[in-house]
Formats: C-alpha cells, sequence, structure tokens
C-alpha cells in the first residue's frame, strides 16, 4: 500500500477530484491510501437532493463549501477538525459494501486509543453509542475506493446549523441523510493530541509493517488534470447542483398584505413550473411572473436577476424582491 500525498491542500474541489482522479487513473497493481482535511464545507451523496440537504441561508453566511462526490450516501459536513481517508484498491465484487475489511485499521487504531469504537449498522463507526465516522464506496468495475469521514474537533454546532434545513413541504426523489447522535473523536482521548498526530498514529499504525512509510507523489502533469477537473466539475453548479433529481416544492407564508402560496416544481436544478396563489390584493396576472421564473436556476441570484425589473408591489403587496426570493427558496 502507498500513501499518497495530497501537499496538504484543504480545498474540498480539488481534494474530490484528486480522489477521482487517483481511482480512475492510478495503476491498481498497488493499494493505496489518501488523508486529506477540508475547509468548511457539505459533502453531498451522488443521488442526493443538494438543495434538500443544506440550510442555505447558513451555508451562505458562512461561505460554505458545498460540493458533490462520486459515492453514494447521505450529505456529510467537513471542517479542519475533521480527518478523512479513502482506501484504495481494485474492484473486487467481496468487498462492495465490507466496510468491516475497510474501517478495520481505523477502528484499531481507535481502540489503541483507548476508545471504545465498532463499526455499527451498515456503514458508521460509533463509541459508546454516538456516530464519528461515516462512510460510503465508490467503484467502476476496474478500481474502486471506500472513504470516511473522522470526526476529531469538528464544530458540532455547525455540524447541524448547516445540515439542518427547514422547509415547509417538499417531495424529492433524492436519497435523504439520516441525522444521528454525533461526537467528536477527541472528547473520548485522555492524552490531548492535535489532528495531526492523530492522523500520525493511524499511518503509523496501518503501515506499521512497513521500515518506513511508501509514498506516491503526483506528478505536475497529475496535478494539472487534477486541478483541471476541479475547475470542470467539482466547482461547477451543474455537478453541484443540477444533478439533483426532480423535486416539487410547495411553499406558504402569510404576509402583512396576504398569503402567498407557492408550488414549484424543479429539475436538474431548474425551476420548470411555478403556480402563484394566494388571497392578497395584487392587481397584474401571476402568470408574468411565473413566465419569468420558468428555466430558471432555482437559486437566489438567478431568480432575483429574473425579477430585478419586476414591480412586486402591483402583483402582492408591500414585499420587496429579497423577501420574496427567500420565500420562494427553501
Amino acid at each position: 500500500m502507498l500513501l499518497i500525498d495530497n501537499n496538504d491542500i484543504k480545498d474540498p474541489t480539488v481534494n474530490l477530484a484528486l480522489e477521482e482522479y487517483c481511482v480512475r487513473h492510478l495503476d491498481m497493481s498497488n493499494d493505496y491510501l489518501l488523508f486529506y482535511i477540508n475547509k468548511p464545507s457539505i459533502i453531498i451523496g451522488k443521488h442526493q437532493n443538494t438543495i434538500e440537504e443544506i440550510s442555505s441561508e447558513f451555508v451562505k453566511s458562512k461561505g460554505i463549501y458545498v460540493v458533490r462526490r462520486i459515492s453514494g450516501g447521505g450529505a456529510v459536513y467537513h471542517d479542519e477538525g475533521n480527518l478523512n481517508f479513502s482506501f484504495m484498491t481494485r474492484h473486487s465484487q467481496e468487498n462492495i459494501h465490507n466496510f468491516k475489511f475497510f474501517t478495520g485499521p481505523v477502528i484499531k487504531t481507535l481502540n489503541d486509543l483507548g476508545l471504545n469504537a465498532e463499526l455499527n449498522g451498515r456503514n458508521d463507526i460509533t463509541v459508546n453509542d454516538r456516530k464519528i465516522s461515516g462512510n460510503a464506496q465508490f467503484t467502476d468495475t476496474k478500481s474502486m475506493f471506500s472513504h470516511g469521514t473522522l470526526l476529531f474537533d469538528s464544530n458540532l454546532e455547525d455540524v447541524g446549523n448547516a445540515l439542518n434545513v427547514k422547509k415547509d413541504k417538499i417531495e424529492s426523489k433524492g436519497i435523504k441523510s439520516v441525522q444521528s447522535r454525533i461526537a467528536n473523536i477527541k472528547e473520548f482521548i485522555h492524552d490531548q493530541i492535535s489532528i495531526e498526530e492523530f492522523k500520525q498514529q493511524l499511518i503509523h499504525n496501518i503501515f506499521k509493517e512497513y521500515r518506513s512509510v511508501p509514498m506516491y507523489n503526483l506528478t505536475g502533469e497529475q496535478w494539472d488534470k487534477i486541478f483541471q477537473l476541479s475547475e470542470n466539475k467539482y466547482k461547477t453548479w451543474e455537478w453541484n447542483y443540477g444533478r439533483s433529481p426532480e423535486f416539487n416544492i410547495q411553499k406558504i407564508n402569510r404576509f402583512h398584505f396576504g398569503q402567498i402560496d407557492s408550488k414549484i416544481f424543479v429539475k436538474d436544478g431548474v425551476i420548470k413550473s411555478i403556480k402563484l396563489y394566494g388571497d392578497f390584493l395584487g392587481h397584474g396576472e401571476l402568470s408574468d411572473i411565473e413566465n419569468k421564473l420558468t428555466d430558471i436556476k432555482y437559486e437566489e441570484e438567478h431568480i432575483k436577476e429574473a425579477l430585478k425589473s419586476v414591480n412586486l408591489f402591483h402583483y402582492f403587496g408591500d414585499i420587496g424582491l429579497n423577501e420574496f426570493t427567500n420565500f420562494l427558496l427553501i
């Protein structure tokens, strides 16, 4: 097994591109291990509806990255107190969903640190019935990875706020995340160590049969391809939001001038139809607004751009563009 050097990069769009590039292009006559730490970010499962998983207002206010990964499973929160690992190997049918095999070295290290860690359920590592790690897999039938999070010293309040979606009504075909009691590894360790020291203990344990840790250093050409993949895929709205399964949203709110009821159908992150109802005393034809919003990306800046020249007072009453846009969004 070779340890991949990620050059201490903390940009999640680059680290996910690195992971995808390696699993698809490296020579799998070797196994590989990759560790990385990301800046605050929400990493969305491949089959999830991004908008349904995140608290958009909190994410925007905190400048949190939102990035979709190529593996399935639920949304997870990363920050610099969270250590991520990825074991890469040849595709093997017996290793698909075999999280016990891939998490074994991690669980052993946690146990050596005095934690009562175990694989719980299908793909979680828990300590005293509290979740400290979630895991997922990807395969292209030639090679595969099994990767997971390790909550070491994360801001658990931000975890809850970032993934706490406040919605009136939503019907979606996306895979929902399952919320569970989470904990940081650090609270179970008697000796206070840093996340870097924790990572080194993991590396020492996993490579203890080697005289020295065998490294894999990517070439400049390989890094160029990784940065290109980051730019063309992991930094794009189309990948992170546009791939969301179709879904319907109903938003109802009573303003001082009356109630607005909106029914919105979104597909591939784009508003395909919207109907507005209510008991307000506006004078305009609501179809004017509905037509302007049809085929617009379901995101703040695009809704505002579509409605910037509309006199909303004429249609509803005393409501501004910001307030109306926030009403339409989850």
